[in-house]
């Protein structure tokens, strides 16, 4: 057998797929979709007899409690957060990317930026990030680049940017660039 490579023939009951994916959320959260790509792998995911395996045993996980997609947003986005100092937007993103249903989403990111204001936490996003107040158009472009993928508003960069005296030619003409984007 090759270096890395599992048996493919192997076939796993249904015992032995729950335990492993027991284990798999032992090592760390996951969402419905993360762990059915995980399953499907172990399982020929093509047959009939594959495909109910990994819904039995989706089923017995949330059943059970250990599987659950809406503590699972919640928990990821009070973390993300409060670690990385990330804006709503990021979140989102990060949930939808993880196979998290767009209701479960909403909810999840709208309760954990309640009360928060979006203009400190990208203030804390830049000081985490380490950037400073811009001195030339092209360090401006920059601290925008870094809210947009931090996942702040448009709106809430451009405030940020205002309060800095940043340059008006300097904005007018990033605030012409998301327009022809249409962020």
């Amino acid at each position: 057998m090759a270096f890395g490579r599992r048996a493919q023939n192997k076939f796993y009951s249904e015992d032995e797929l729950y335990e492993y994916a027991v284990g798999a959320l032992a090592r760390r959260m996951r969402t419905v979709a993360e762990l059915k790509r995980l399953l499907r792998a172990r399982v020929e995911a093509e047959t009939e007899y594959g495909q109910t395996l990994v819904e039995l045993i989706i089923r017995r996980l949330k059943d059970n409690g250990y599987l659950n997609d809406s503590q699972y947003a919640a928990y990821f986005s009070a973390l993300r957060r409060d670690n990385q100092k990330f804006g709503r937007r990021r979140i989102a993103t990060d949930l939808k990317i993880k196979g998290v249903h767009g209701d479960l989403i909403d909810k999840a990111v709208n309760a954990a930026f309640e009360g928060i204001s979006e203009e400190k936490q990208a203030r804390e996003f830049l000081r985490r990030k380490r950037l400073a107040k811009p001195k030339n158009q092209k360090e401006t472009a920059r601290v925008f680049r870094q809210l947009a993928r931090g996942g702040f508003s448009t709106k809430t960069i451009f405030s940020i940017l205002k309060k800095w005296d940043v340059d008006d030619g300097v904005l007018s003409q990033l605030e012409e660039e998301t327009s022809q984007r249409g962020d």
